[in-house]
């Protein structure tokens, strides 16, 4: 695994070596064998680590027949990777730690982290990692004016659609790869998840006074604020979150509790019951639960 972290300063540095070198970071970082340090301002150094790359290409449009470019077209397709975007309130006391993904294809993301600035955010630091070829970037980010992880489900989900969209503008490729990317993309999914089909939700203890609401199912504009509202209607806080979008599907979880303590099955089963119902469809026909 090759990794690198950058952080704040007025100009960029960059530390690195031929021979093996070993380089000890706090607790929350191991050692790597060699680290790259860049500036998150305006000029820092070019990774070739894990996360969101902004060089758009897309292949194939000058095939010589039709033939040919539906066989490269497929094949493209299959060779797309899967966009992931993590936000992660749990890992972290300080900072909400947002994580991309998109194969071997993410750059520095200096526009992203400019579009992060623009709603009101800090970007303390950030890591690089490379694993199997596939680049994974994360950046800590906390509150501009106080300082503080992000809290408020709507800038959560701003975050969230901020970081898709500049995806689908600096990697148009991954429209064909993400639910927005009908909409938004040069090339719709081609395949279609059924909600009903898709929808998955788990409520289990997780200690004695919060419990794991565990939610999958298909991604779609301002579903974070859907579901925070549906656990605002039932009385259920929510303590922190971890919002994963992969691709098509969105995987959140999230630890709740009712008035300070777990979720008793009864009202496990009424939050799921809920949730499949407003989380169907909009077209669907089905008797209320």
């Amino acid at each position: 695994m090759a990794s690198s972290v950058f952080t704040s300063s007025v100009t960029a540095l960059l530390r690195s070596k031929d021979s093996e070198s070993s380089i000890s970071f706090s607790n929350h970082y191991p050692t790597f064998k060699s680290i790259c340090y860049f500036s998150v301002t305006p000029r820092f150094a070019s990774s070739q680590k894990k996360n969101v790359m902004m060089c758009a290409s897309v292949d194939g449009v000058d095939s010589p027949s039709s033939s040919s470019f539906s066989l490269k077209s497929e094949q493209e397709t299959d060779n797309v990777p899967v966009p992931i975007v993590l936000i992660d309130q749990d890992s972290d006391p300080d900072a909400t730690i947002v994580q991309l993904s998109f194969g071997d294809r993410l750059g520095a993301l200096i526009d992203t982290m400019r579009a992060l600035k623009d709603l009101g955010l800090d970007v303390l630091k950030g890591t690089v990692t490379t694993e199997n070829s596939v680049t994974q970037t994360k950046f800590f980010i906390t509150g501009l004016s106080n300082g503080r992880k992000v809290e408020d489900p709507d800038l959560l989900e701003r975050i969230r659609l901020t970081i898709i969209n500049n995806l689908l503008k600096y990697h148009p490729e991954s429209s064909e790869r993400l639910a927005m990317g009908e909409a938004f993309g040069i090339k719709a999914p081609e395949k279609k998840l059924d909600v009903d089909i898709a929808t998955h939700i788990h409520v289990k203890d997780d200690g004695p006074k919060r419990s794991l609401l565990y939610i999958e199912t298909a991604d779609r504009s301002g579903l974070l604020l859907e579901i925070i509202k549906i656990l605002a209607d039932v009385n259920i806080t929510v303590e922190s979150a971890e919002i994963d979008t992969e691709g098509l599907v969105a995987k959140d979880k999230f630890h709740v509790s009712y008035r300070g303590a777990a979720l008793n099955s009864s009202l496990s089963q009424v939050l799921i019951n809920c949730l499949r119902y407003y989380l169907r469809r909009p077209e669907s026909d089905d008797d209320s639960y």
